[in-house]
């Protein structure tokens, strides 16, 4: 009888994926002009959207989950590995700026620590175990939501970090690229983009990489919407934080209320450079103090503020 080893078990494992399957066409790639690979390349790109409008059902049935439960305080949690990891953190530092998110309301846990972000930690995505350390020292509850992102939908850290999650009664979320995965199946809601092989085979961050991004954005930019953090289609949150961003700040203001620069300017004074704030009190002709108080009395919500204002 022949035995085998470990890693010729993983070997045979990760050729039946699909993100992980050989195109012989594709075998001389290296002797085209770089134009013609530049074209290639973009070909398989386009084919990322599409992957993604099939899946959107289960897309918006967990975005609409996962607002629920932070609407109630809960956080937003993406954990994985390699660049499926550094996917779910680049989405979770850009709400703060973007929709002036809590420190710690979404949350990027990625295998191996800050480390990860730009150097291999080895073994780090095959323990499970670690998964279950970086989660517990969140204290996860009920109303958080954990988004357990694989391009393989095998990784044991992210497989890990959902099962543990679910045991704490969070929400539990599974995104990978390979249809009848292991994380869909430990996960309560299964999304499963099947982008097929890539252009090199098992570069990951490739096609697989640009469908976790469009979907990462999706759950947080859809749930900030749902949380009100929106104005139509404004960034009213937006966090002025640099002068960039105090600019932004100031045209949103003026896009909203069709107010004229001194009356945005004195605006935002009087709320403190906030910009949901400063249209209320334009559109609402309320002061500062009074847009306060109907801002929190409505959830944030402004589109709530404003009725109530004028109810």
């Amino acid at each position: 009888m022949t035995s085998t080893s470990p890693s010729d078990d993983l070997r045979r494992r990760l050729s039946s994926l699909t993100t992980e399957a050989f195109r012989p066409e594709l075998a001389d790639i290296d002797r085209l002009a770089t134009l013609d690979l530049a074209r290639l390349m973009n070909g398989e790109d386009a084919g990322v959207p599409a992957a993604v409008a099939a899946e959107l059902p289960r897309i918006a049935a967990a975005i609409d989950a996962v607002a629920e439960r932070m609407a109630r305080g809960g956080r937003l949690v993406y954990a994985g590995a390699g660049t499926a990891g550094r996917m779910g953190v680049l989405d979770a530092s850009e709400c703060p700026p973007t929709f002036d998110t809590a420190p710690g309301q979404v949350v990027g846990v990625l295998a191996g620590g800050p480390t990860a972000l730009t150097t291999s930690v080895e073994g780090a995505e095959d323990s499970p175990e670690l998964a279950v350390a970086d989660l517990k020292a969140l204290r996860l509850t009920a109303d958080d939501s954990v988004i357990g992102v694989s391009a393989s939908g095998r990784t044991p850290y992210a497989i890990g970090a959902v099962e543990y999650a679910r045991t704490r009664g969070a929400l539990t979320v599974g995104l990978s690229c390979n249809a009848g995965s292991a994380l869909a199946a430990a996960a309560e809601h299964g999304i499963e983009v099947v982008v097929g092989p890539e252009l090199l085979t098992g570069s990951t961050r490739l096609k697989a990489g640009t469908a976790q991004k469009l979907v990462l954005n999706m759950v947080s930019t859809i749930t900030m919407i749902r949380l009100g953090k929106t104005y139509g289609n404004l960034m009213v949150d937006v966090r002025a934080s640099n002068d960039k961003l105090r600019a932004r700040s100031r045209h949103i203001v003026a896009l909203a209320t069709g107010a004229g620069d001194r009356e945005v300017e004195a605006a935002l004074a009087a709320t403190g450079g906030e910009v949901k704030h400063a249209i209320l009190v334009l559109l609402a002709g309320v002061d500062g103090a009074a847009a306060t108080r109907l801002l929190e009395e409505s959830g944030g919500h402004l589109r709530a503020a404003l009725a109530a204002a004028a109810g």
